[in-house]
C-alpha cells in the first residue's frame, strides 16, 4: 500500500446554496490518511511529503513553517513568532505552544513616545529597531519537536534548505508585496535579495535565498544554541541595535515560551477551543459567537442585511472589550471569566437592536462578574496599519491535528533583514499600545496583545474542524464568520471560506469583500452603518473538516495561492 496525494474537489451537498468555485481543484482536497492546507503550494507539498514518509502532524507543521519562511518570507519566519495549537489524539488533549515575541529588557512604557511625549507616527515606529520583538518561532518549533516530533530533524529542514538554494518561483502575492514595500526593503540587506538586479522581482521570476539556506544549515548543525546564543543571535541583536533598537544577545538567551491551555466555550452545541491571552482572538471570537447564539441566525439569508447587521453589532461590542481589557496574563489580570459569563453576554446582547446601529458602543464591565479590579485603558491613536501573517493546518492518519498561525506582523515586518543570514525581523512590538497606561502597554519581557486565533471545534467530544487566518485584527472576524457559515448555514468548508466577509471593529464603518449585494449595503446604510467605498480582501482562511469516519476535507483560501493536499491509500508498489 502507498499513500497518494490528492487535490480533488469533494462533492458538495450544499452546492445549490453556495457552489464550490471553479478554481478550487487545488484548494479543496479529501484525505483518508491525512491533510495539509497552507497558503503556498510549495509548503503544502513539503508538509504532505513528511506525512507520506511516516511523519505526524507536528513533524509536518515544523517542515511547513520552515518552508513558508522561504516561500512566503514577507509573512512569517524565524525572525517572528506564533501560536501552535496541537490536538494529541492519543491523549485526547489540546496543548498550545506560545512562541509570541517579547519586548527586550530595555523596553519601557514610553518606547513609542518622542521626547515631548507625543506618539511617534506608525509610519516611523514600525520600521525601527525599537519595533523588533525577541523572536520565538524557532524555539517554538523545537519545543514542539521535542514534545511530539518523530522524524529526524534533518528530514524536516532539508527541503527548505534545498528550496532556498534552488529558488522558489515568485507568485503574484510575493511580487506585489515586494513592489509595494520597495522603499522599506532597500534600507537593509533585503534589497539585494528581493531586488537582485535593482528592480523588484516579478511574478514568474526565481527568488534565491542563499543566506537563508546557510542559516538553516547552521540551525541543522547546532540547533537552538546557534540562534539564541551563537553567531545568528549575535548578528540578529547587532542588526536591531544598528537600526536604533535596544535588543542584546542576553535578551535572546533569556527568551521563554510557554505551554498553555486553550480558552474554551460553546456555540450551538459545539465545543470550541481557541487562543487565550496574550491573544485577543479567542475571547473575542467566543464573545461574538455567544452574542449571536441568542438569535436564530439561519432564518436570514447568508447575504442578508439582518445577518451582516447582527455580526457588525456583535463585533463592535466585543472589540470594545478587547481593546480595554486584554494584555499579557504574565503581567496583568484579564477578566476572562467575566468576559465569557452568560449573564454578562446576555446584557451585551441586549444592546443589539434590529434596524438600528448602536452609535454609542462602550466597553462593558466584566469585572462585575468575577473577582478583581480593572486597571483602565488609555486612549490610543487610530494610526496602525492592518498587518499580515500566515496560517496553516495539518492532520495525520492517527488523528493528530495542528492549527498554527505565525507572523512577523506587517508585510516584511520592519523591512530589516539580518545581513548574511537572510531572514526578516518582525515589528511585533507595534502591537503594544503606544500610549502607556493600559493592560497592553509596553513593558520589558512582555508579550504584546495579538489577534492570532488558531481554533479547533469539537462535536460530541470528537474533533470537527480546525480553522485560522492571517490578517491582523481581521483574523478574529475571519475565523468567527467561517465558523458561523459552517455551523449556522451548513456550508461546505470551501464555500464557508469563500463567502464574503466583513470587518467592523468600531461603529460605524464596515470593511467588506466583493460579493455583498448593493441593496444589502443600502439597507444597512439606512440603519446607520457606513461602508468603505470599495471592497477589499479580508483574511486568508485555511481549515480542515474532520468527518465522522475520521477522514478529512481540507480547504484553502483563494486570496493567496492556497493549496490543500489530502493523503489516501491505494494498492500498488512504492
Amino acid at each position: 500500500m502507498i499513500l497518494l496525494l490528492s487535490t480533488v474537489i469533494f462533492p458538495s451537498g450544499a452546492a445549490a446554496k453556495n457552489p464550490l468555485p471553479s478554481h478550487s481543484n487545488e484548494q479543496v482536497a479529501y484525505g483518508a490518511e491525512g491533510m495539509v492546507a497552507t497558503a503556498h503550494p510549495e509548503a503544502s507539498e513539503i508538509g504532505a511529503e513528511v506525512l507520506r514518509n511516516g511523519g505526524n502532524a507536528v513533524d509536518a507543521a515544523i517542515a511547513i513553517q520552515l518552508a513558508l519562511n522561504v516561500a512566503e518570507p514577507m509573512m512569517s519566519g524565524i525572525g517572528g513568532g506564533g501560536f501552535m495549537m496541537v490536538y494529541d489524539a492519543n491523549k485526547d488533549d489540546i496543548s498550545i505552544i506560545d512562541s509570541r515575541e517579547r519586548a527586550p529588557a530595555s523596553a519601557t512604557p514610553e518606547l513609542f513616545l518622542d521626547e515631548e511625549g507625543n506618539v511617534i507616527p506608525f509610519a516611523e515606529r514600525h520600521i525601527s529597531g525599537d519595533a523588533v520583538g525577541v523572536p520565538g518561532t524557532l524555539k517554538g518549533l523545537m519545543a514542539a519537536y521535542d514534545e511530539w516530533g518523530t522524524r529526524p530533524f534533518n528530514q524536516l529542514i532539508n527541503p527548505s534548505i534545498k528550496l532556498a538554494q534552488k529558488g522558489v518561483e515568485v507568485n503574484s502575492v510575493l511580487a506585489d508585496a515586494i513592489a509595494d514595500n520597495e522603499e522599506k526593503l532597500t534600507k537593509s540587506a533585503a534589497g539585494k535579495v528581493f531586488m537582485p538586479k535593482g528592480e523588484p522581482l516579478k511574478e514568474g521570476e526565481i527568488l534565491v535565498q542563499k543566506d537563508l539556506a546557510k542559516t538553516f544549515k547552521e540551525i541543522r548543525k547546532n540547533g537552538l544554541d546557534s540562534f539564541y546564543g551563537g553567531e545568528i543571535g549575535q548578528a540578529l541583536a547587532k542588526t536591531v541595535r544598528d537600526f536604533g533598537g535596544g535588543m542584546t544577545r542576553q535578551d535572546l538567551k533569556n527568551y521563554e515560551l510557554s505551554f498553555d491551555e486553550p480558552v474554551t466555550g460553546t456555540y450551538r452545541g459545539y465545543d470550541i477551543a481557541t487562543m487565550p491571552p496574550p491573544s485577543s482572538g479567542g475571547l473575542t471570537v467566543l464573545q461574538m459567537l455567544k452574542m449571536l447564539e441568542g438569535f436564530n441566525l439561519d432564518q436570514y439569508r447568508v447575504r442578508s442585511p439582518q445577518k451582516y447587521h447582527l455580526m457588525a453589532e456583535a463585533m463592535h461590542l466585543a472589540y470594545a472589550d478587547r481593546n480595554t481589557y486584554i494584555g499579557d496574563t504574565q503581567f496583568v489580570d484579564v477578566p476572562m471569566e467575566g468576559m465569557l459569563n452568560e449573564d454578562y453576554l446576555a446584557n451585551r446582547r441586549s444592546m443589539i437592536k434590529f434596524g438600528e446601529a448602536n452609535n454609542n458602543v462602550k466597553p462593558g464591565n466584566p469585572w462585575a462578574y468575577q473577582e478583581g479590579q480593572p486597571i483602565g485603558a488609555a486612549q490610543q491613536p487610530d494610526d496602525r496599519e492592518i498587518g499580515e501573517t500566515t496560517h496553516f493546518t495539518v492532520a495525520d492518519k492517527w488523528g493528530n491535528l495542528v492549527s498554527y498561525t505565525t507572523t512577523i506582523e506587517q508585510v516584511f515586518g520592519t523591512g530589516i533583514m539580518v545581513p548574511g543570514y537572510g531572514f526578516m525581523l518582525n515589528n511585533e512590538l507595534t502591537d503594544f499600545d503606544a500610549v502607556p497606561g493600559g493592560p497592553n502597554q509596553v513593558e520589558a519581557n512582555k508579550r504584546p496583545m495579538s489577534s492570532m486565533t488558531p481554533t479547533m471545534i469539537f462535536e460530541d467530544g470528537k474533533p470537527f474542524m480546525t480553522v485560522g487566518s492571517p490578517g491582523g485584527p481581521t483574523i478574529i472576524t475571519s475565523v468567527f464568520q467561517t465558523i458561523v457559515n459552517v455551523i449556522d448555514y451548513d456550508m461546505h468548508l470551501k464555500a464557508a471560506i469563500e463567502e464574503p466577509r466583513i470587518y467592523s471593529p468600531t461603529y460605524p464603518q464596515i470593511r467588506w469583500e466583493k460579493g455583498i449585494p448593493a441593496n444589502v449595503r443600502k439597507t444597512m446604510k439606512k440603519w446607520g452603518h457606513e461602508w468603505q467605498s470599495s471592497p477589499g480582501e479580508i483574511g486568508n482562511v485555511q481549515a480542515i473538516r474532520i468527518l465522522r469516519d475520521g477522514s478529512y476535507i481540507g480547504a484553502a483560501d483563494s486570496s493567496r495561492e492556497g493549496t490543500a493536499i489530502g493523503l489516501n491509500k491505494t494498492a500498488g508498489k512504492k
